[in-house]
């Protein structure tokens, strides 16, 4: 052992001895208020929250919390705010941007048994607690011919306090719009324990509306314990459209003409060729594994309504250069072509030891431009990347690959997401579209938000939360951080592209 290293131990024993002070007195004051067996606290045990999806950041939690009623939940706010313990609210860990990272000295708060829910029939809503999985909300409202439309890929898994959380939308979200679109109340805690509702289950609320403030913001402003959700009548029909492109510019220039004929398609897909190959060997979809990319095209509503939309968008996907046109011959067909989008994400898994998925947006016309972008930067840092995109909204999914146990490779990767996320900033767009900010995104805020917007968001954050408590170091990024960033990758601090405007 060197002096460094002794010194570097040394000093870390303190920090321990801390943490496991604080621990003790936290976990102490949670039994009262808490079971036993509703508090993690051992390693082993904690182990399973260190990270949500974007399992590249990990950190072991001080305290992990498991609440079964609103009562409890109000409780362990008000502890923690009173001992000044920060609070990370958790789902199913599905979240891609590192949103439920825990705090090394704050505690989880796990709200994965708040699984009830009510189905209105007359009024076309649910009221669904925090926990009930995305797609449960469909299956429940299926015998009365409703269903829940935001349909995230983790749909199967996700949550709804997540999609919340998050404003997660769904490859039918063009159509039927993002979680805020599909929502009327949400119902929670703020930081100190104290109730709250934002929204109303009739047509307007009383007072600001805050609704549209509190979803997306990732659980930073307040806890979610249940969501009133709209539900729209199931479709007559869905038939989808499978297009083949020789060129990416086509394929990108056909989705611009799409909505420019005046046509909102219930989805509208983009994958690569890269991707396609990898889902059609993951489940065998059928896919044109020769096409340069492919878009899906679904509509739905009546049979007629279907027949003339379906006609008029094989009419103007012919005239922006389709080398093949395939329309779904029955319901079976369609699910077989949606099935490879859908699990994009596990098929990427399937030809990488890791992978990162980005997700920024950008304006549908310069979407074969983004792709190009994306292709130098594969030969820029030696990386493979496998493109989805919510083609139809400009939101954008690239899936860098690489190897987690090589460093070398992790921070290419690193520079390679952020690369993204600043290309599509200085095409227009924004650095988030549905996957939220969490910690991944932090040093791209610094790019797209000048110092004042900054200060206007943690304005908004004190504002509900004035001692940072609930889940700090997310979002927004600091001043130091951004300054720190500015002279590695933003020209010695110099806002980049200042034509642009802010957002």
């Amino acid at each position: 052992m060197n002096i460094a290293s002794r010194t570097e131990t040394r000093s870390s024993e303190p920090a321990d001895a801390v943490r496991e002070q604080r621990q003790r007195r936290v976990v102490t004051a949670l039994n009262k208020v808490l079971p036993r067996a509703g508090i993690l606290f051992r390693h082993e045990d904690t182990a399973p929250f260190e990270c949500d999806a974007l399992t590249a950041y990990r950190t072991s939690p001080m305290v992990v919390v498991l609440p079964e009623s609103e009562a409890q939940v109000a409780a362990i706010l008000k502890i923690c705010h009173e001992m000044q313990v920060p609070v990370v609210a958790r789902g199913a860990g599905t979240g891609l941007s590192g949103g439920a990272t825990p705090h090394a000295m704050g505690v989880v708060l796990s709200l994965a048994k708040f699984n009830k829910m009510t189905i209105d029939p007359v009024s076309c809503t649910a009221v669904v607690q925090c926990g009930v999985r995305n797609l449960a909300i469909s299956e429940a409202a299926a015998p009365y011919g409703l269903y829940y439309a935001p349909d995230p890929s983790s749909q199967i898994a996700c949550t709804i306090g997540g999609n919340v959380a998050e404003n997660s939308g769904g490859v039918h979200c063009l159509k039927y719009g993002l979680t805020l679109h599909n929502v009327l109340r949400v119902r929670g805690f703020m930081v100190d324990g104290e109730a709250v509702e934002f929204g109303s289950k009739a047509l307007d609320a009383a007072g600001l509306d805050l609704l549209s403030v509190v979803i997306g913001s990732e659980g930073m402003l307040a806890v979610t314990t249940e969501v009133t959700v709209k539900l729209i009548p199931k479709p007559l029909l869905a038939r989808c459209i499978m297009a083949s492109f020789r060129d990416i510019e086509s394929a990108g220039a056909a989705v611009a003409s799409v909505i420019a004929h005046g046509i909102i398609p219930a989805g509208l897909e983009m994958m690569d060729k890269a991707m396609t190959a990898a889902v059609d060997a993951f489940v065998h979809a059928d896919y044109d594994l020769e096409a340069a990319a492919i878009l899906l095209c679904e509509s739905d509503g009546t049979p007629e309504e279907v027949e003339e939309e379906i006609a008029r968008m094989e009419a103007v996907l012919n005239a922006a250069g389709a080398s093949r046109i395939e329309v779904s011959r029955d319901e079976a067909q369609r699910l077989k072509f949606w099935s490879g989008r859908k699990n994009a994400f596990p098929a990427s898994g399937g030809i990488s030891p890791d992978y990162m998925c980005m997700d920024s947006t950008i304006p549908r016309k310069r979407l074969a431009e983004m792709l190009r972008a994306i292709q130098q930067m594969e030969v820029k840092y030696n990386l493979r990347c496998v493109n989805v995109f919510h083609a139809g909204d400009g939101n954008l999914h690239p899936l860098i690959l690489f190897d987690a146990e090589d460093a070398a490779e992790m921070r290419r990767c690193e520079l390679f997401g952020a690369d993204i996320l600043e290309t599509s900033v200085r095409l227009g767009g924004t650095v988030t579209g549905e996957h939220g900010v969490g910690v991944e995104k932090l040093n791209s805020m610094c790019v797209q938000f000048s110092p004042a917007e900054r200060a206007q968001f943690m304005g908004v954050k004190h504002a509900f939360d004035p001692r940072e408590l609930l889940n700090p170091g997310k979002v927004i990024p600091t001043l130091h951080r951004c300054a720190e960033y500015g002279k590695m990758h933003v020209h010695r601090g110099a806002l980049p592209f200042p034509e642009l405007p802010r957002f």
